[in-house]
């Protein structure tokens, strides 16, 4: 079998860790490229790293990689998916929020023989949700804690006049639908589009979002009732270089880049 290029489309945190593992090596995955805002940084940051490969614009993408993974901001998230989806290809997406309000890029795949792939990332136990929604799943809720600073910069503080500083204990700053939450909280809070889209959808996940100056990790509990079971899972995530993204997204990345070639696939 011939090996899958893949491209990345972001060289920030999880960008770079993705690009040193498969400069390393992982059978039948070849780092074919790579896209990025700024060119000279990511060329600087390739060379010391000793890594050789091209870095294009995005919309050349699909001449070089059967495969785009997606860790960039969500703002450009149509213009990494679009090429890859029009050409028949396949795209990794970690901004999975930026999904919801473009159920085009889906029809895109569907019309083209596309596919959008969206990791668990952050969120461990996305298997058993996708499992439950088989069947019929009553209510889905999920309870995210961040360190203030992991949630700085969120358009939703910013229009709601909600201050984070000199906090002494936990705060509630957010509370409604994935969708809602996935709005504003756009860099922040991925983990619950994703379990909306493995589940019941974006209007009725329902979540809290607490800043807690009393935690050094992203925290998340997810609750899940259904007709097959009841479940409820807590994740406690080391934070990464950049505060809003765990480090185990950029590993997930790479183990569901793996099941597309491995002899043997575990989970669902």
């Amino acid at each position: 079998m011939s090996s899958i290029r893949v491209a990345i489309a972001g060289l920030g945190a999880i960008g770079r860790v993705l690009a040193r593992r498969l400069a390393d090596g992982v059978p039948g995955l070849t780092l074919a490229c790579a896209a990025a805002r700024d060119r000279a940084k990511a060329q600087a940051w390739l060379d010391a790293q000793k890594i050789a490969v091209p870095l294009v614009d995005l919309d050349a993408l699909p001449q070089h990689a059967d495969i785009a993974v997606e860790c960039a901001p969500a703002a450009v998230i149509e213009d990494i998916c679009r090429p890859m989806l029009a050409a028949g290809k396949r795209v990794m997406v970690l901004s999975a929020g930026a999904l919801l309000p473009r159920p085009h890029l889906i029809e895109l795949a569907k019309q083209n023989g596309g596919q959008i792939i969206v990791p668990t990332g952050a969120l461990l136990g996305l298997d058993a949700v996708t499992a439950a929604a088989e069947g019929r799943i009553h209510s889905v809720r999920m309870i995210t804690r961040k360190p203030p600073r992991g949630l700085l910069g969120a358009p939703y503080l910013d229009a709601n006049g909600i201050s984070l500083e000199g906090l002494n204990g936990p705060k509630l700053v957010f509370s409604g639908t994935a969708r809602e939450a996935a709005a504003g909280f756009p860099a922040n809070v991925n983990v619950v589009a994703a379990l909306a889209l493995a589940g019941i959808g974006p209007d009725r996940t329902m979540m809290e979002i607490w800043a807690d100056p009393s935690v050094e990790r992203n925290c998340h509990t997810i609750e899940v009732d259904s007709d097959s079971s009841h479940f409820t899972l807590a994740i406690e995530n080391v934070p990464s270089e950049n505060p809003r993204t765990g480090r185990i997204t950029a590993l997930s990345v790479v183990a569901a880049l793996r099941k597309l070639t491995t002899p043997l696939r575990v989970g669902t």
